[in-house]
């Protein structure tokens, strides 16, 4: 039984077009990055100015409301054991 030779097909890449995708995606990724630093420059310069602007420093506000959770807490719990030990002394009538 005779197979005829079957042809070799070959793949022909144009490189010139390959090479000129590579630079224009080289150049589109370093555009890119230039756009997020500058963006991110913005957002940073902004951040300091709110905080620079700020009648309270954060670290400050933060150590307000930190103290101002404990009192709570501290609140919360001397009403639960109050109202606990009336509860016991009610039951032990």
């Amino acid at each position: 039984m005779n197979h005829p030779h079957q042809s070799q097909r070959t793949i022909e890449i144009d490189t010139r077009l390959v090479t000129a995708g590579a630079v224009l995606t080289a150049a589109g990724a370093a555009v890119a990055c230039v756009g997020m630093a500058t963006v991110a420059f913005a957002v940073f310069k902004e951040g300091r100015r709110m905080i620079r602007d700020m009648d309270v420093p954060p670290a400050q506000q933060a150590a307000m409301k930190w103290r101002q959770a404990k009192e709570a807490s501290r609140a919360g719990m001397e009403a639960w054991q109050s109202a606990s030990g009336a509860q016991n002394g009610a039951l032990a009538r």
